[in-house]
């Protein structure tokens, strides 16, 4: 898969960063390598649903160009993002291995190249090569990992911590080079307000108060990222 994220250093003393990386999320090149060639393409049109929740699992998918954007919706209505897939990204193993319905929605954040391959060809490639098992079964057990430190955020962490480690996440993917010369991060605010379930007005005020220390700049739908390492500052110490 093209845009192979570079692991980010992480070499500040009080720096705490969530324990699982997008960049650990990645399969080793020889594993994309054998499902890229079973797979088919398929591009998406921004806002364009890869598939919905409830549908059944037929395939597995990479993201090979633009991004895609992992949502639940609550029976009120309230919609919560789960992740923003970048390139590099696959997914959708977990439904295809439990033989069961899909759990959320996704869509298409802009024109998004999409890799596909087909539940029979996934299923023959985890049998047949023991390299294929490893990796699947090391990226639903990362999931469960990333998953857990998500819940323990959200009951023991303040916002500025929990949205500290939501950007450091993003990060690992970053969109390429701002205008102040830093990293941009193709998230809204209205996003990370549903990512964290709280109020895009609190998420704009912690954000406000990161731009007048110099961590971040807020740009039109997505945060250019100025200081790593402040924000992993941040991201470790309650504010």
């Amino acid at each position: 898969m093209p845009r192979t994220p570079t692991p980010q250093s992480h070499t500040e003393p009080d720096a705490q960063p969530s324990p699982v990386h997008n960049s650990d999320m990645r399969l080793a090149d020889d594993v994309q390598q054998r499902l890229l060639a079973v797979a088919h393409r398929r591009t998406l049109a921004r806002g364009e649903s890869l598939f919905h929740k409830g549908s059944s699992p037929d395939a597995l998918f990479g993201v090979v160009g633009g991004s895609l954007r992992v949502s639940v919706v609550a029976p009120g209505g309230r919609e919560a993002v789960i992740a923003m897939l970048e390139p590099g990204h696959w997914f959708g193993e977990v439904s295809l291995l439990v033989g069961r319905e899909r759990v959320y929605d996704t869509c298409a954040v802009d024109t998004t190249e999409m890799a596909v391959v087909a539940a029979a060809d996934f299923h023959r490639l985890v049998a047949e090569h023991a390299d294929v098992h490893t990796a699947f079964t090391r990226l639903v057990c990362l999931r469960l990992r990333q998953a857990l430190a998500w819940i323990d955020d959200v009951i023991l962490m303040p916002l500025p911590v929990r949205l500290a480690h939501r950007l450091l996440t993003l990060d690992a993917h970053g969109q390429g080079p701002g205008e102040g010369g830093g990293t941009l991060l193709g998230v809204s605010q209205e996003d990370l307000s549903f990512m964290l379930g709280v109020s895009r007005q609190s998420v704009n005020r912690q954000l406000k108060l990161w731009e007048e220390d110099g961590t971040l700049r807020v740009r039109y739908r997505s945060i250019e990222l100025l200081s790593r390492a402040q924000l992993e500052r941040h991201a470790a110490t309650p504010n």
